[in-house]
């Protein structure tokens, strides 16, 4: 049975927006229904856009009426032989409609004109305003069902990103600048402003709580490549990563968490790498307090795609034979098999065809250390 610490919070804090928060809002609202929702155009709300076709059909209908009253003396009522007020709308009603009853008919010639050319063509707006809204309702109702099945379909060796707060939203990014589409992304979270959050930036979402597996499958974790697991809470990360790690044997599985001594559950529950998001920025802040210039170029590893990256790519033919020393990149690490080792290890010896290099690359040449260059305190 796993025993999970949680982190300390503050009770006082006034609770921000799910997209404010640091680490993304909480994964236990089981109650929240999980569907999918791809990315699209902003439009405007459906039901806006009935209604406001319903007032067309109303103003068409109104309009209609009108006509008729103006011209009332050419059409006779077989009830009473005299139309009033409301026997033009009833005639309008029932003409607009293609129902008809014959009740009320035009008899002069100018009501049978008016008929022919402003009448009838009001009849076809009104069917185009009403029939028209039915029909793209479930045009786009069946689009979008074509969609999903499509994007289902295609969607393999992609990448799932479990909760999408500040470490989510930060580790997509970084992972897309080295080249991953935004296709090959899904988004899971509990919060629909979240989840919409997701697909204005282009990224397809999930919405439900990721501890249950039929979330996760909606997601098609068990196609994924590798799965980013960055919830609020510790005891929740643990969840996720047993339930990914049964639906995935193979995916490569990513997590954080807040406090350093859950990181072992992490590991024991499925989870490749650990992040420990509460030390990892505690280093950082010492560090620069130490260090300054030193802080400011590992914020700058960090951040992908500007400055200095850490990249890890395979040994070229032209490098095997050669010590890591000897090469053009600056080599931090050296990966063999399941062993990283640094640069300096004696058991290296020469570069092989199978190694892995982790090295130290400029991303822009004409960019400096830093991507933001920051004076340094004085001594």
């Amino acid at each position: 049975m796993f025993h999970v610490k949680h982190a300390d919070y503050d009770a006082t804090a006034s609770p921000d927006s799910a997209l404010s928060r640091d680490d993304g809002p909480q994964m236990d609202e089981r109650s929240v229904a999980h569907r999918v929702k791809l990315p699209v155009k902003v439009v405007e709300r459906p039901l806006r856009q009935v209604a406001k076709r319903l007032l067309m059909a109303l103003l068409v209908l109104v309009l209609t009426a009108l006509v008729v009253y103006v011209d009332r003396t050419g059409y006779r009522d077989s009830a009473d032989d005299s139309v009033d007020l409301l026997d033009s709308f009833y005639y309008a009603t029932v003409t607009l409609s293609t129902t008809g009853y014959g009740d009320i008919t035009p008899v002069s010639d100018s009501a049978r004109l008016t008929n022919i050319f402003v009448i009838t063509p009001l009849r076809v707006l009104f069917l185009i305003i009403l029939v028209g809204t039915t029909l793209e309702v479930l045009t786009e109702r069946t689009r979008e069902e074509w969609r999903l099945k499509r994007w289902r379909s295609a969607l393999r060796e992609h990448t799932v990103v479990i909760g999408f707060g500040t470490k989510g939203r930060s580790a997509v990014q970084t992972v897309c600048a080295t080249g991953l589409k935004k296709e090959q992304v899904v988004v899971v979270d509990p919060s629909a402003k979240v989840i919409d959050a997701a697909t204005a930036d282009g990224y397809a979402g999930v919405m439900g709580d990721a501890t249950r597996s039929e979330v996760l499958k909606r997601a098609e974790v068990g196609k994924a490549r590798q799965i980013i697991i960055a919830p609020q809470r510790d005891d929740t990360a643990v969840l996720v990563t047993l339930t990914a790690r049964q639906l995935n044997r193979s995916a490569k599985i990513v997590a954080a968490v807040r406090e350093e001594e859950n990181a072992p559950l992490l590991r024991q529950s499925g989870a490749d790498a650990v992040i420990t998001s509460a030390s990892a920025a505690g280093r950082l802040l010492g560090l620069s307090v130490l260090s300054p210039a030193a802080g400011m170029v590992i914020e700058d590893l960090i951040q992908q795609g500007s400055g200095l990256d850490l990249v890890e790519r395979p040994v070229v033919r032209a490098e095997a034979g050669k010590r890591p020393r000897e090469i053009d990149d600056l080599v931090v690490s050296v990966v063999r098999g399941h062993r990283v080792l640094g640069y300096d290890d004696r058991s290296i010896g020469t570069l092989q065809l199978t190694d892995r290099l982790i090295t130290i690359v400029r991303a822009s040449p004409g960019t400096q250390i830093t991507p933001h260059i920051r004076p340094l305190p004085a001594d």
